[in-house]
């Protein structure tokens, strides 16, 4: 029984070992190369941060979406112009590495616009290593 617990630990330590603090530094960095780019008035480099497939998984307060293009969309159609997206800031409470390849990270999002009203709310993304690189394969904003 001691060696099998023994194995089991040892297993264990090896499936999350791959992820290191490079990773953790990677994502805030996509999330911050998302905020700029969102507070250019830029929706195409922000999705930069998005898995781009027709698996990746939006939820919203209108349900779920699949697909990187509707994804893409939804956002152009909802923030159309400057004024509408206005300033983001993320305020990131939780990330937790669910293995060597898949993230977890839980925030806050608050949109600062003067002509159109602040918004706020929060936010759980999915990220999963594919290809040597960290992409968000699952939002659920609300």
């Amino acid at each position: 029984m001691k060696k099998l617990l023994t194995i089991t630990l040892i297993c264990l330590g090896f499936s999350v070992a791959g992820q290191s603090p490079k990773d953790k530094q990677t994502i805030l960095s996509i999330l911050d190369t998302q905020t700029k780019a969102w507070n250019a008035g830029d929706i195409n480099n922000f999705m930069k941060g998005y898995w781009e497939s027709d698996s990746l998984m939006y939820i919203g307060k209108t349900g779920v979406k699949y697909g990187f293009k509707p994804t893409l969309e939804n956002y152009k159609k909802n923030y159309p112009d400057k004024a509408t997206m206005g300033n983001l800031k993320f305020d990131i409470i939780k990330v937790d590495f669910l293995g060597a390849n898949s993230c977890s990270v839980v925030g806050k999002w608050s949109l600062t616009r003067p002509e159109k009203g602040d918004v706020s709310g929060h936010f759980t993304l999915l990220w999963k290593k594919i290809k040597n690189e960290w992409v968000i394969v699952a939002d659920h904003s609300s």
